[in-house]
């Protein structure tokens, strides 16, 4: 998995898989959620995260956890 923002549009993109989306659909309060081929989602992308106090302006920070660790 990768994860990207982009400060000028705003958007942070959760890329799960690396395959091209052949369909996608928005759910209510800008989410954009991208499907494969096969159905299952290749991304998630949230819009005016920085509007919607999903991360502070100029701050990123990741953690990340395994199961079963915490």
């Amino acid at each position: 998995m990768r994860i990207r923002y982009d400060p000028e549009a705003d958007i942070l993109l959760f890329i799960l898989r690396d395959e091209p989306p052949v369909d996608a659909i928005e759910e209510p309060g800008g989410v954009l959620i991208s499907y494969g081929e096969d159905g299952e989602p290749v991304s998630v992308e949230f819009l005016h995260v920085s509007a919607r106090r999903l991360i502070e302006a100029g701050e990123l920070a990741v953690t990340l956890q395994t199961a079963g660790s915490g």
